[in-house]
């Protein structure tokens, strides 16, 4: 399936069109995506703002998928985990981009070339039209050499830090 074709579904799949969300990009070489996320009145939460599920929905799937086509059919790539901090009411039209970059991919493969599974959190700002952040976003993934491609030796690798790098 062609980026293109990917992000016109995803833009007619019911919880994403209900939602208000839209994807405005998804890169060619399945390494960068611009997701936005329009205020309806059945989007707003109790107070008018963004409603936080799908602050965190537009988010979601994003990291997985980038790193489960940039890598190739060798790898397995899952959503392990997942953060949203509020930092400020979300109005508005709200916008997210994820770049996911060589560097992570070198760090990916490198990790997981034993056929280790590979724990790393990606992070991304929502952010309004004036460029505030409205709310930061953590997923971390789980990625592992499929079965027929990883060596005999099975082991755990977690990569860790205390700030994450972007992308």
């Amino acid at each position: 399936m062609s980026p293109r074709l990917l992000r016109h579904l995803f833009n007619l799949w019911p919880p994403f069109l209900l939602a208000g969300i839209h994807v405005t990009r998804l890169g060619a070489d399945w390494r960068s995506a611009e997701v936005e996320l329009r205020m309806w009145p059945w989007n707003r939460n109790y107070v008018g703002t963004h409603f936080g599920g799908s602050l965190f929905a537009m988010t979601d799937p994003w990291w997985m998928i980038l790193a489960m086509h940039a890598l190739g059919p060798d790898y397995v790539v899952w959503d392990k985990a997942g953060e949203i901090e509020f930092v400020k009411p979300g109005r508005g039209t709200v916008r997210c981009r994820f770049q996911l970059t060589d560097a992570a991919l070198d760090e990916l493969r490198t990790a997981a070339a034993d056929g280790a599974k590979v724990l790393r959190w990606f992070d991304g700002p929502v952010v309004d039209a004036e460029g505030d952040v409205v709310a930061r976003v953590r997923k971390q993934l789980y990625v592992r050499l499929k079965p027929r491609a990883r060596p005999e030796r099975d082991g755990v690798h977690t990569v860790t830090a205390d700030a994450p790098p972007q992308g």
